[in-house]
């Protein structure tokens, strides 16, 4: 997986679905086959971030994340 924010790999799992970026530090989820990008505020409260980004740049491909 690739961060659509900063564009690089460093992507860790912290829960079913739920994904952080050590490089940019976003929370990456994803709810339909959609990411949901929050921005993690000092306490410890999401800020929604999808409205940054194109419909196209959070769209996910299932079928290539399972392999």
């Amino acid at each position: 997986m690739v961060c659509p924010n900063c564009k690089r790999k460093d992507i860790g799992k912290i829960g079913v679905n739920q994904y952080y970026c050590w490089n940019c530090f976003i929370e990456l989820s994803i709810q339909k086959g959609k990411l949901a990008l929050h921005q993690v505020e000092a306490d410890g409260s999401l800020t929604s971030l999808d409205d940054l980004f194109e419909e196209s740049d959070l769209a996910i491909d299932l079928d290539a994340e399972a392999q």
